[in-house]
């Protein structure tokens, strides 16, 4: 990223820490400023407590609330609240909601600050979780589900921002991202569980209304530790940089009115919401319609879902001054073939975690309870890979270690697709499982920190809502896939069949995401490192002081002459 495009974006921010001199930095000091707590949180305690908050965020938006509602929805279905046939629009309304609104809670936070967005986002969250346990008919559920889904998208790249935001790039951040990471597996399976035992012993209500309990405890205990970092960080940086504003060449003033000019894409964000949805609503409709694709307000939905994301692309290239996806963001090396890769992968992802369920379920008999068992080793190996992790991201090369995890992510599909009738459990479920734990942590920890760390500080709300969006909308997108493909094989295929199919869809996402990481993206080890705004504070000094060195050298050369 050039000066000129931070320049040209007004999307530019001064550094988190003090600017240096290239003398006062040293790789000793570089390290050990990775290595330490930051100081908006005062002790270790208040520490543990805002990563206890921020990670409970990865636990009830990115699982909780999607992976318990699959085992419950059979108990929906047979308390009449839905039909059958209509199951996959509360299954999918909360990821869509998610997807469509994200970027922009995302600019919310970039410009209002990290920790009033996520306050307001679990509370928000908790809110439509109690209500949801008392609807008892489809069109209350379906929108209790979608404002859940809001208050996940406000909570998630807020979040996110936070981390990114408080933590310098170096080993202190990679453990707590790892443990961030590791909460996904953990969530995972806390929501299967959850979800078991309420429909089990009480009612399915009771699921909704433990995950309200824990969302306002979050909300309480993100109240006490998150710090109001936005604001407090950039006074401190506008009294750090007045003695090296000058040697900069770029004024003060122009420094504090920064923050000022990141102002909301309104239009760019509307026409998107819009696109996504009609997109969205046309796939999952084709799987269901008595025509497929021939029925017409399914394709009429995607012609107006396509022309609204051309429209989309058209108002953020040339019409908005301060577009929801930066140009800058989308420029920099190698982004686009990691975000396209990201999500097939949390496309993959998604495919599995309810295909796999029902595969266990309805082709292997397993009892709800005993499916929950099955999947402990992808809770427990998660949470020990994503721990590892925050230990050896600073020593391994990312670029291996998401070569490792693309090859999980093709693995443990292919097992469930291969599976023959009466398949045994440690011979093919068991290393699935595994597999997925390795695919999945990896290549979240690996890409979260690579794009938090590579992305200025007043991008680090839209950084996280990208991360967000790419799971849940590559996880919409894909799931559509799965049932049209399910829906076209069952009849010739028979159930078990119909759903290797599906399982075969996702070893061929997953194949063509691990292909375009291995051929297109290179990242490094995640090492102690300047900000992306110090470097950019050194290359404005360098390029000042040899400015300044051939103008003497041409006044010298003048002289003599």
């Amino acid at each position: 990223m050039t000066v000129r495009e931070v320049d040209d974006w007004k999307l530019s921010s001064p550094s988190l820490a003090p600017v240096q001199t290239d003398t006062d930095w040293t790789e000793e000091s570089i390290s050990d400023t990775g290595q330490q707590r930051p100081e908006e949180l005062r002790s270790l305690w208040h520490e543990i407590g805002f990563t206890f908050s921020i990670a409970m965020s990865q636990i009830l938006t990115q699982e909780y609330f999607v992976s318990g509602f699959t085992v419950i929805l059979p108990g929906l279905v047979q308390g009449h609240i839905i039909p059958e046939s209509s199951s996959v629009w509360p299954a999918s309304m909360f990821s869509l909601a998610v997807a469509s609104t994200t970027l922009i809670f995302g600019r919310l936070a970039d410009m209002y600050g990290g920790r009033r967005i996520y306050i307001c986002g679990t509370v928000w969250l908790a809110i439509w979780s109690l209500v949801i346990g008392f609807v008892k008919n489809e069109i209350l559920l379906n929108l209790s589900r979608a404002f859940q889904g809001i208050g996940a998208s406000a909570m998630l790249p807020s979040g996110l921002m936070l981390m990114g935001s408080l933590y310098r790039p170096g080993t202190r951040k990679n453990m707590v991202f790892s443990i961030y990471g590791a909460c996904a597996p953990f969530g995972f399976f806390v929501g299967i569980l959850v979800a078991g035992a309420a429909g089990g012993l009480a009612t399915w209500s009771y699921y909704f209304w433990v995950g309200a309990a824990l969302t306002v405890f979050t909300s309480i205990i993100a109240y006490f530790t998150v710090p109001g970092y936005r604001r407090r960080a950039v006074k401190t940086i506008q009294q750090k940089v007045q003695t090296e504003a000058q040697s900069i060449g770029r004024d003060n003033d122009e420094r504090e009115q920064q923050d000022d000019d990141i102002v909301m894409d309104w239009v760019g964000g509307g026409i998107l919401f819009l696109s996504l949805n009609l997109l969205v609503v046309a796939l999952i409709a084709s799987s269901q319609a008595p025509n497929g694709w021939r029925t017409s307000y399914v394709y009429v939905c995607f012609i107006l879902g396509i022309s609204s994301l051309l429209a989309t692309i058209c108002v953020e290239r040339w019409i908005a001054k301060c577009p929801l996806i930066p140009p800058s963001f989308l420029c920099r090396t190698q982004m686009p073939a990691l975000l396209l890769s990201l999500f097939l992968f949390y496309g993959s992802l998604s495919i599995f975690l309810l295909h796999a369920s029902q595969y266990m379920e309805q082709s292997m008999g397993a009892s709800t309870i005993q499916t929950v068992a099955w999947y402990a080793p992808m809770a427990a190996g998660g949470c020990i890979i994503s721990i590892f992790g925050g230990y050896v991201l600073h020593l391994l090369s990312g670029t291996i270690l998401l070569i490792i995890a693309g090859s999980a992510w093709v693995i443990a599909p292919l097992l469930f697709a291969i599976a023959p009738s009466g398949a045994n459990y440690w011979a093919y479920i068991f290393p699935s499982m595994l597999c997925a734990t390795i695919g999945i942590d990896i290549t979240f920890n690996v890409c979260n920190i690579f794009i938090t760390t590579s992305t200025p500080y007043n991008q680090q709300g839209f950084a996280g809502a990208v991360v967000a969006f790419l799971l849940h909308f590559g996880g919409t997108i894909c799931l559509a896939m799965a049932g049209v493909v399910k829906r076209k094989t069952q009849s010739s295929l028979g159930e078990r069949k119909s759903c290797q199919a599906v399982f075969w869809l996702e070893v061929g996402c997953a194949t063509i995401a691990t292909i375009i990481l291995v051929a297109f993206v290179r990242i490094g080890e995640a090492k102690s490192d300047f900000t992306v705004e110090e470097k950019s504070e050194q290359n404005n000094k360098l390029q000042s002081d040899t400015t300044l060195e051939e103008k003497l050298g041409t006044e010298s050369q003048i002289s003599d002459s």
